[in-house]
C-alpha cells in the first residue's frame, strides 16, 4: 500500500511534518564541520549557509540513491552498492565525481579486504593451532614458522570529496588538493 507523505499534519507515530522532514536531512554539526574544514580559519558560517548546505547535500544524497535503488529494483537486488552509486552519478550527468568516487572506492575495498583476510588468517590460525602443524617454509620469517604480525596496510583513505573537487584556494584559503 502507498503511503501519502504529501499529507500535512502529523502521522501516527505522533511525528509532524516538520520534525519527519528534519530526520531526512544530514546532522547539521556535521555538514557545518565539513564546511568549516574547506575555510580559512578565521571564516564564519552563518546559520542560515549551513541549513542551506544541509539541505542541499540531504537532497543530492536521496536523488542519487534513489537513482541507484531503482536499478537495483529493476535489477531484482535488495543491496545498493558502492558500483551503484557510481553508475546512478553518471546516469545523472555528475561525470567529474564518478571517477574519483571510483577511485576511493577502490582503496576502501583493498583495505576492507586487508582487514579481512587479516581477521580470517588470525581466526584460522586460533583454530587450527593445535590441529596442523606450522608451515615448513613460510616467506615473513626464516625460522619456518609462521609470522602473527599483520601485513602493513597500505594508505589510509583519503578524505572524499574535498580534495577531489574543492580548491580552498578559490574560498581564500590554502590549496590543498
Amino acid at each position: 500500500m502507498a503511503e501519502n507523505w504529501g499529507a500535512g499534519g502529523s502521522n501516527d507515530e505522533g511525528g509532524s511534518r516538520a520534525e519527519q522532514d528534519q530526520q531526512l536531512l544530514l546532522p547539521i554539526a556535521n555538514v557545518g564541520r565539513i564546511m568549516k574544514q574547506r575555510l580559512p580559519q578565521n571564516a564564519k558560517i552563518s546559520k542560515e549557509a549551513k541549513e542551506t548546505m544541509q539541505e542541499c547535500a540531504s537532497e543530492f544524497i536521496g536523488f542519487v540513491t534513489g537513482e541507484a535503488s531503482d536499478k537495483c529494483r529493476r535489477e531484482r537486488r535488495k543491496t545498493v552498492n558502492g558500483d551503484d552509486i557510481c553508475w546512478a552519478l553518471g546516469t545523472l550527468g555528475f561525470d567529474d565525481f564518478v571517477g574519483p568516487l571510483k577511485r576511493y572506492l577502490h582503496i576502501f575495498r583493498e583495505q576492507e579486504g586487508d582487514q579481512r583476510s587479516v581477521q580470517l588468517n588470525n581466526n584460522e590460525d586460533s583454530m587450527m593451532e593445535d590441529h596442523h602443524p606450522p608451515p615448513l617454509h613460510s616467506p615473513s620469517s626464516s625460522s619456518g614458522q609462521p609470522s602473527t604480525t599483520p601485513a602493513p596496510r597500505g594508505e589510509a583513505l583519503p578524505p572524499f570529496p574535498a580534495p577531489y573537487f574543492f580548491n580552498s584556494a578559490s574560498y581564500g584559503g590554502d590549496s590543498q588538493g
